[in-house]
């Protein structure tokens, strides 16, 4: 099913992207959702009280929590763990494919998903653009993380060194992880974001341009870039490694997570718990997502080895991480008025509520 946003998100939206991204309105629109497990969604799936089970604890009301995740694939939905747990308790689990993460918290401002997984960036021009999102937890940071995004090259290109991509074009979605990666690491070979030309294109669409040749410079993640790695038609100018992003999230909407605590810690719980397993067992963790992703074993051997697991909870240490991003978007003239990450988070005591003992705090 493909889905575009509603007209009164498209205003805010333009208005702002019109300055921060242009060109993504039209990337986001016609890619939000890649594919959806329910067409529609009933009024009685509506995060109301009174739809609600009298043997749901009071920590739910919702029926339906509706999951979003993109082009890579995810543990959780192919496991089904979020289903057994929620079952029993009278949640039904439905799942929504998205390019990548700026068209995830498109759909989730205009009310299609509750809850999805995406990098530093898309919530800071998310939240510019006057969604009512939060930041629910967090994902953890390890020495695998930034292993599997790259600003790569084909084998043959005579770009050599990343000062050379100076006057290149340059592809990647904006308002993506991969938006900030190419700020940070120009920046460190002392280039403007200027010194390229942008070209905002998803992963999904950009991948087959790259591998005919048909894309000079490409800043991209896995599974895209493992893939290319496997077919020997990329070489890596340099991961994102060391760049001081303070990683992924799990985003939700404001009402979504203020209306349903339990369910949100029992998510949590259940999030971080198969993802530690899968660290502790890459094997097994390819066996089972291999086959979702029509991928050789291989190239998903490779994406899982550089992945990171387990999450990390919502903490002053992590949202000032956040903030600086958030500042170094605006200071780069890419977002228009600066973004106050305090905005878009919960209470101390909420968090209390969503966030299981088991969670690290670092």
């Amino acid at each position: 099913m493909v889905a575009t946003a509603k007209p009164h998100y498209i205003n805010i939206f333009h208005r702002v992207t019109r300055f921060l991204v242009p060109g993504l309105i039209s990337v986001a629109t016609s890619l939000t959702l890649v594919s959806c497990t329910q067409p529609t969604q009933k009024a009685e799936t509506t995060s109301t009280a009174s739809n609600v089970s009298d043997t749901q604890p009071s920590g739910i009301k919702t029926k339906v929590l509706r999951m979003g995740y993109q082009q890579a694939g995810d543990l959780v939905r192919v496991t089904k763990v979020l289903e057994k747990r929620l079952e029993p308790l009278g949640v039904k689990v439905e799942w929504a494919q998205f390019a990548q993460g700026p068209q995830l918290m498109e759909a989730m401002n205009v009310g299609k998903i509750d809850l999805g997984s995406v990098g530093e960036t898309p919530p800071i021009f998310a939240q510019a653009a006057g969604a009512q999102i939060v930041y629910v937890v967090g994902s953890r940071r390890t020495e695998n993380s930034g292993k599997g995004s790259a600003i790569a090259v084909p084998p043959n290109s005579p770009i050599k060194t990343l000062k050379d991509i100076k006057g290149q074009k340059v592809v990647f979605q904006k308002a993506s992880a991969s938006h900030y990666f190419i700020l940070r690491a120009l920046e460190d070979v002392g280039l403007k974001y200027s010194d390229i030309k942008v070209l905002s294109i998803p992963n999904v669409e950009a991948s087959s341009a790259f591998l005919e040749g048909k894309i000079s410079v490409w800043v991209t993640g896995d599974p895209h870039l493992a893939r290319a790695e496997k077919l020997g038609k990329v070489r890596i100018l340099r991961d994102s490694q060391g760049l001081d992003s303070p990683g992924g999230y799990y985003i939700g909407g404001r009402q979504f997570a203020i209306d349903n605590p339990e369910l949100l810690r029992i998510v949590i719980e259940e999030i971080d718990k198969i993802q530690r397993w899968a660290e502790a067992h890459p094997k097994e963790t390819t066996e089972l997502i291999a086959p979702f992703q029509k991928l050789p074993a291989d190239v998903m051997d490779l994406v899982i080895s550089r992945r990171s697991y387990g999450l990390r909870a919502i903490s002053p240490d992590l949202i000032q991480e956040q903030q600086r991003v958030a500042d170094y978007f605006y200071k780069n003239g890419l977002l228009p008025k600066p973004v106050n990450i305090r905005e878009t988070l919960l209470t101390p005591e909420q968090y209390a509520a969503i966030t299981p003992p088991t969670i690290s705090q670092k």
